[in-house]
């Protein structure tokens, strides 16, 4: 596809191609905790290497977003979702194929630096092809997948351990990507938009790259490193946040000149002053800090604690996903109309689905549990699809075609950045609390309590995103502010 008019009715096919991709890089965020205890078995991981097949991936995948961002808009979208979405294909092949931990965790990498150059370029393409209502449709769409994916990725992996058993199942966790990069692959090049004429040109900024890139890893690898035993455990791994500091002014003034002198800064100084884009990063990136930990301790719980097999805890994450999916969809037809209202709306629900969790696990007999969860999870569901979709049509609604790449890859920065502190909060309290307290009141007593006490931490991030919503909400004064700024054709 060569050039797209605002009529062209091929860009709805082109938003699915784009929603494919993103659809199964999200889903590796979650699919693999509940292969976790096969994987371990199987390749006799370590602690340190399960530590790093699941957040290598959200680490590599944080780090590749703002390069890839910027040398899609600047090259051509088109051509780094092709490369991406190859590469994505071949390291998942090779991830179920893996023979030693080893071999695993650096694929890992690998797969989460594909996934980080991918996503910036759905972002971008949703900026390039579609306007006004439309675009907060199609934004509220890719955050409808977002979440949807991120749920269903343990009733997947569920579903492979049974269908294949413990020792091949947790394979088919990768291998489920193939045929979804393949077919992806094939139809990009005829759906997706041709780099314009002027890109091959364009400058890259390779200082500004590097220190960004730097930068972001000094800052998520403490996170994403953080021991069982411990959160304050091996000390030595929080000096890398001070690098992250020295290199945030530097990166800003380096790029601030880099803009003045070339016009071509990774992060232009416009896009960071833009206030709307400065909130709708502030609540994405606490309301993931908050909500991505659910399933993941509601998954230990269950399985670890309570000795339910990896499939029912797949299911219990069902109805949150369908949940999620269907209030994305309407969001994204009410925050034209509500604007930050509806997000401040959608994380109170959040909040009060959280407390229906907490609730029913320590509550509930152990019998009806999975049972009660699944609906506290739906309500859940129901609040996660009104924060990410309209959030993301808040943060974008100013920001320029031309910068539609990086402005979408800094706003997952935040996302993935949120993620990892919040599960690396939310984790170090459920396995200390598991320590002390199985001792005293047994193992699947001890996993509720330690489950309850990780969800209030997460109710704790969504209502920093809630205080940060409502002062947006404020500062708006009730305008709807969700239309576009720009309304030039697409092209």
């Amino acid at each position: 596809m060569d050039q797209i008019t605002s009529a062209d009715p091929r860009r709805w096919r082109a938003l699915g191609v784009c929603f494919a991709a993103g659809f199964v890089t999200m889903l590796d965020v979650s699919i693999v905790n509940v292969a976790l205890p096969s994987i371990q078995q199987t390749l006799r991981a370590g602690p340190t290497e399960l530590q790093l097949i699941v957040a290598g991936y959200s680490l590599a995948f944080g780090l590749c977003l703002v390069p890839a961002g910027r040398i899609g808009d600047a090259r051509g979208r088109r051509f780094m979702f092709s490369l991406a979405t190859a590469g994505f294909g071949l390291t998942s092949l090779l991830a179920g194929a893996s023979q030693t931990d080893t071999q695993l965790s650096i694929l890992r990498l690998l797969q989460g630096a594909c996934a980080g150059m991918l996503n910036p370029q759905v972002s971008g393409l949703i900026q390039q092809l579609f306007r006004g209502a439309e675009r907060a449709r199609a934004f509220g769409l890719f955050g409808g997948v977002i979440g949807v994916s991120t749920a269903l990725g343990p009733l997947l992996g569920g579903l492979s351990l049974t269908a294949f058993g413990p020792t091949t199942g947790w394979r088919w966790v990768f291998w489920i990507n193939l045929p979804v990069c393949l077919t992806v692959l094939v139809l990009s090049r005829r759906l997706l938009p041709a780099p314009a004429a002027q890109a091959a040109r364009s400058r890259l900024d390779p200082v500004g790259l590097t220190l960004i890139g730097l930068g972001t890893a000094a800052a998520m690898f403490p996170f994403v490193t953080t021991p069982q035993s411990g959160f304050w455990d091996q000390p030595e791994r929080w000096w890398w946040l001070a690098g992250a500091v020295l290199l945030a002014p530097l990166a800003y003034l380096w790029e601030r000149r880099y803009q003045a002198r070339c016009g071509a800064a990774v992060l232009d100084p416009s896009l960071i002053g833009n206030v709307a884009f400065r909130f709708g990063a502030a609540v994405g990136l606490a309301y993931f800090a908050g909500f991505t930990s659910l399933f993941l301790i509601v998954s230990l719980m269950l399985q670890s604690g309570l000795g339910q097999t990896a499939l029912v805890a797949g299911l219990v994450a069902v109805p949150n996903a369908i949940a999620s999916g269907l209030s994305a969809s309407l969001s994204s037809r009410l925050v034209t109309r509500f604007g930050r209202r509806l997000v401040v709306g959608g994380l109170a629900l959040s909040l009060v689905g959280l407390l229906l969790v907490d609730n029913v696990i320590r509550l509930s007999p152990t019998a009806w549990l999975p049972w009660l969860l699944a609906g506290a999870m739906m309500v859940a569901g129901c609040g996660n699809g009104a924060v990410i979709s309209p959030n993301q049509v808040l943060t974008f609604q100013d920001i320029p075609p031309q910068f539609g790449g990086v402005a979408g890859a800094v706003l997952q920065v935040g996302q993935r950045f949120g993620s990892a502190v919040g599960t690396a909060v939310v984790l170090a309290i459920y396995f200390t609390h598991l320590a002390v307290q199985t001792p005293r009141v047994g193992l699947a007593e001890a996993a509720k309590q330690a489950a309850s006490r990780g969800l209030w931490v997460a109710c704790g991030l969504i209502g920093v995103a809630s205080l940060v919503a409502l002062w947006d909400a404020r500062r708006r004064t009730g305008s709807v502010g969700a239309s576009p700024a720009d309304s030039g054709p697409a092209t």
